[in-house]
């Protein structure tokens, strides 16, 4: 089911973007990397978390790491990881296929400023097989995403 909601997220608000699919798991960043032939970094992963009584969900570049004392300045709370079970009943995709687009249940979007190093980038697709590849300015637009700066950007080993 997820990975037609992101196609049918696609097909009605950006036509010209189409879902890829990989006969190899992308469902980690280094796993996405090589199976997309892009650098790490450029892996738009989504983190998926709690703060409070909300849920959010914040696109990253694939190398970045959630700093928790900015997310608390950003969100006003402490982030916690959503569990499992939790993550695919509320997107409806399942871990390592979350993305912002095709949502179950419609959530807050934030992307954080360590995508704007790229001009391109790849975010998952609702499945562990699938990705798409966007800018991020529009992979922000398409979302009604807020930009804010929650992670520190690590170098790639």
């Amino acid at each position: 089911m997820s990975l037609e909601s992101v196609r049918a997220f696609f097909a009605e608000k950006a036509p010209e973007i189409s879902v890829i699919e990989s006969t190899t798991s992308s469902a980690t960043v280094v796993l996405a990397a090589e199976a997309y032939g892009v650098e790490p970094a450029r892996i738009a992963k989504t983190l998926s978390l709690r703060v409070g009584d909300r849920v959010v969900l914040i696109v990253a570049a694939g190398t970045s790491r959630m700093d928790n004392k900015k997310v608390k300045a950003a969100f006003g709370g402490k982030p916690k990881m959503l569990g499992l079970d939790e993550v695919a009943d509320i997107t409806g995709h399942e871990v390592g296929g979350v993305c912002p687009f095709g949502l179950k249940t419609p959530l807050p979007v934030y992307c954080d400023v360590s995508l704007k190093a790229f001009d391109v980038v790849v975010p998952a697709a609702g499945s562990t097989h699938s990705a798409v590849r966007i800018t991020p300015d529009r992979m922000a637009e398409l979302t009604a995403a807020e930009w804010v700066d929650v992670c520190e950007v690590r170098p790639e080993n």
